[in-house]
This record gives C-alpha cells, structure tokens and sequence, in this order.
C-alpha cells in the first residue's frame, strides 16, 4: 500500500508531508539534517518544518520552526527568520532573526539584521550589523544596539562593543 493511501484515514492528512510509517526517521540523533537546501539551488517563498534543516544556497522569504535552522558556508538567505535555534555556519544572512532558544553565529559568517534571543554566541571574525535584544525569559532584558559591529576589525577587544541596558 503507498504511504499516502496508508495516511488518508489519519489524522494528518490534511498535512500528507507530515504522515509516513514508524521507520527510521524516528529514530534520527538530535544532530542529524533532515532537509537541505544544497549549493546551486534557489528557492523563494515560506519555509516552515520540523527537525533541522541545512540551508546552503540561495534562500528568499521567510523561514519559521520551533526546531533548528543551520545556514552553511556559501549560503545567502534574505529572509525574516523565527525558529528555535539558528546556527551561522558561514554565508551571509540579510533579514531579521529571532531565536527562541539561541543564535550561534560562526566565521567567516555575516548577518545584517536585528536579532532577538535569550543566547548568542558570536565568534571572532564574524561580521554582525544590525541591533540586539536578549530576552532571559524571566521578564528582565538587556538590549545591545550598535549601527556596525564587525569583530574583523583591529579594534581594542577590552572595549566595550555597544550600549547595555537593563
């Protein structure tokens, strides 16, 4: 019997992408890609899903998960994003991001945009332009707000890079 007819009586048939047999992918690691977006492909749109998904070409609209969004090396995405975690591996990313877990945001990787999260992580190296907010969660915020910050620069590290309000 295909898969799909063996979904047309479930309660996901509605969202058939949704519905498939006990099998393997239940059984995927926390680190495992479930989709990808391989270099040389285009897609423009709404992206929503479940598990993580690697973005590595080119990518326009918007993108929303409660589960993992990871932009690869050579990736260009110009969308607003709002997912769970995101993970910037390298590639540039136009647009803003909100995180409800956190950002991580690796070399040689470039964002231009806000970013909302409770957790970020920047590495040395990177290229961040755009405002942040930090939610703990708890009701209490800090907000960092800066026109340009690129760690690339030979700035004196010990400064301080933006203005921190509580």
């Amino acid at each position: 019997m295909p898969i799909l007819a063996a979904c047309q009586d479930s309660p996901v048939a509605a969202a058939p992408w949704r519905c498939y047999p006990p099998g393997p992918m239940d059984a995927l690691p926390a680190t495992e890609i479930t989709a990808l977006l391989g270099r040389g492909t285009r897609f423009e749109g709404k992206l929503f899903f479940e598990g993580r998904v690697r973005v590595d070409g080119v990518f326009k609209g918007e993108i929303k998960s409660d589960d993992t969004l990871i932009i690869g090396d050579g990736a260009e995405v110009h969308a607003e994003i709002d997912v769970a975690t995101v993970i910037i591996r390298g590639g540039v990313v136009h647009g803003n991001v909100r995180a409800s877990t956190s950002i991580e945001i690796h070399a040689p990787g470039k964002l231009v945009g806000n970013i909302s999260s409770p957790s970020l992580f920047i590495e040395r190296g990177v290229e961040f332009q755009g405002s942040c907010r930090m939610d703990a969660g708890d009701g209490t915020s800090a907000e960092v707000s800066r026109e340009s910050t690129e760690t690339r620069s030979s700035r004196d590290m010990t400064k301080p890079a933006g203005v921190a309000r509580a």
